[in-house]
């Protein structure tokens, strides 16, 4: 498998931070675990070598009360069965969507000290992921459009 994405680059950054800021905005998150985290030299993370799904367990635990508090929730998580339509080496431990009431409230907490703090776990749990950006539509009857 080629193309590994853990953080965004700076080109996608700046596009998402052109998007408007004040409207809700829901983040699509698609991620595979490394076997083992790879943790930062001098990191330590309680004295024991972690699996990517344990460092992402804790990743989760020590930056939920941040998501919380800027306003986000978790729309649907779900775990891969079978890849239908695409590469079959794209393989996904995890799936789910975080909903933000803005995207002003998704900088507040990537800004927040506690959660810089605790994305060092995310950053060493993950082998590959995709985080996409939707704007919200309304559901309307049983129509995909």
């Amino acid at each position: 498998m080629t193309g590994y994405y853990v953080d965004p680059s700076r080109k996608a950054f700046d596009v998402f931070k052109a998007l408007p800021r004040d409207t809700p905005i829901q983040m699509l998150n698609l991620i595979r675990y490394r076997e083992i985290a790879a943790y930062p030299d001098g990191h330590e993370h309680f004295g024991k070598e972690w699996s990517g799904e344990e460092a992402y367990r804790e990743y989760g635990k020590s930056s939920g009360p941040i998501f919380a508090r800027v306003g986000g929730h978790i729309v649907w998580r779900g775990v891969m069965e079978a890849m239908l339509t695409g590469p079959d080496d794209r393989q996904w431990d995890l799936a789910f969507i975080a909903a933000y009431p803005d995207s002003a409230a998704f900088f507040e907490m990537i800004k927040d000290p506690d959660y810089q703090k605790a994305v060092v776990n995310r950053q060493a749990a993950v082998l590959d992921s995709r985080l996409i950006r939707f704007k919200p539509l309304a559901v309307e009857g049983q129509s995909f459009v």
